[in-house]
This record gives structure tokens, C-alpha cells and sequence, in this order.
């Protein structure tokens, strides 16, 4: 059943999409979520463990070969897509300069002052 789902063309799109959306490095996406991870809570003994969600996935999938997805990973590249996508159609008014919008973003593994 994998096996079929990584010769499929429709997961080969998928994978170009969520790279192409996804455009944070993922050690650098890691420090990010690490730093939004952060709180008065002190990381457990497996610091990625801790990380926010959906980010951890998100970082998860990064981490593979695309032989190596599960129908998991791809689900959550479909979705990561789906919100990046949806977010940046909804730049708001102080673009950029939004930490909330922006955060978000990079919460998903994309930055909008990487240029494309």
C-alpha cells in the first residue's frame, strides 16, 4: 500500500508543493520551534519531543526521503500546504511586519522573507 503511494504522480506533486511552501531549513525551523516551544516549562530529556504542533511533523517529513513517506506524512504535507497556502492569501494589512501572521508561518515551516 506505501509502496503504490510513492510511485503515485500525485505524491510526487505533493512533495515538490510542500518543499516549495516549506522553505525553512529544518535545523533552522527546529531553533525556531524550540524557541516557541520554550516556556516556563524546562524541555524533557528529548527536546524535539516537546515541540509545538504541527511544526514537529512538519519537521518530522523534512527530515525523510521521499521512498520513506507514510500515508501519515503525506497527510501532513497536504495539510501544511493547505495552511501556508491559506495564510499567505491572508497577508494582512502590515504584511511582513506582522509578527502574529509571520509566526504562524514560520510555526508551519515557511518564512515569507525567503524569496522564491
Amino acid at each position: 500500500m506505501v509502496r503504490e503511494a510513492r510511485l503515485d504522480s500525485e505524491v510526487e506533486v505533493i512533495w515538490d508543493d510542500f518543499h516549495a511552501e516549506v522553505n525553512v531549513p529544518s535545523e533552522q525551523l527546529r531553533q525556531w520551534l524550540l524557541t516557541r516551544g520554550s516556556g516556563e516549562e524546562a524541555f524533557g530529556p528529548d527536546p524535539d519531543l516537546d515541540l509545538p504542533e504541527p511544526g514537529r511533523q512538519i519537521l518530522a517529513v523534512l527530515r525523510k526521503r521521499k521512498v520513506d513517506l507514510t500515508p501519515e506524512d503525506i497527510e501532513v504535507m497536504r495539510e501544511a500546504i493547505t495552511r501556508i497556502r491559506e495564510l499567505t492569501a491572508e497577508k494582512p494589512g502590515r504584511g511582513n511586519a506582522d509578527d502574529e501572521w509571520r509566526h504562524a508561518l514560520l510555526d508551519l515551516g515557511h518564512d515569507v522573507l525567503v524569496e522564491r
